[in-house]
């Protein structure tokens, strides 16, 4: 089971819901209404090092775990997962942009390859340092029921991405932070890492970039 340890050292209450507010709701509520969406990596980055800088502050977390628990990845279970996020994503293409489902040229298979390789170190990775070990570490404690706390944290990923204005984007973002919140607690941060990739990798491979692509975006004001 991943790290759910309360902070070691007494954190005020007050200043421990302050921080989550500002993380988890102020923060992506601003970049939603007001950020210049090219500058979306920017702020991901410096949202990063803001929660590894509070994981740190936090005090008792097992670094190591980021690069352990690798034996307890269910690959089986990876596999099954990604099979269902193509189809998920395909019958959604077909059913409201069909005409951005693109053929495998070579330039699209190149293209491809680089996402693959690229997705899950500069977004899938930074996002699950946030969303689930700095969660989970160091703000499980205002959450004592966990299945409220697997709920919040796959409510706030969500949330989270309320930039691209998409009801699609939110539903399927709510049900893909449920699983990698209880992957990272039942399996550990790598089995959590995995799934996210994966499924982003998945997702664009079908065409679902058209909603996540910011050039699509529209603010509804």
């Amino acid at each position: 089971m991943a790290s759910m340890a309360q902070p070691p050292h007494a954190v005020n209450r007050a200043r421990l819901w302050a921080e989550f507010g500002a993380l988890f709701i102020a923060i992506p509520l601003l970049i939603a209404l007001f950020m210049p969406l090219n500058l979306m990596f920017a702020a991901l980055f410096g949202f990063t090092v803001v929660g590894l800088a509070l994981l740190w502050m936090t005090g008792g977390y097992e670094w190591r775990a980021l690069v352990s628990h690798w034996s307890r990845v269910p690959w089986l279970k990876v596999v099954l997962f990604g099979a269902v996020v193509g189809a998920t994503g395909w019958a959604i293409m077909q059913m409201t942009a069909p005409e951005y489902i693109r053929l495998l040229t070579v330039e699209r298979f190149r293209f491809l390859i680089l996402l693959w390789l690229l997705y899950p170190l500069l977004s899938a990775l930074p996002q699950e340092l946030i969303f689930r070990v700095l969660f989970f570490h160091r703000y499980s404690v205002l959450f004592p029921d966990q299945r409220i706390g697997l709920l919040v944290n796959a409510a706030l990923f969500s949330f989270a991405h309320l930039m691209y204005w998409s009801a699609t984007v939110l539903v399927l973002t709510f049900i893909g932070g449920l699983v990698f919140a209880l992957s990272y607690v039942r399996h550990g941060f790598p089995t959590a890492w995995i799934l996210h990739g994966v499924a982003g990798n998945v997702l664009f491979t079908v065409g679902m970039g058209y909603y996540f692509w910011t050039g699509n975006v529209i603010r509804p004001f």
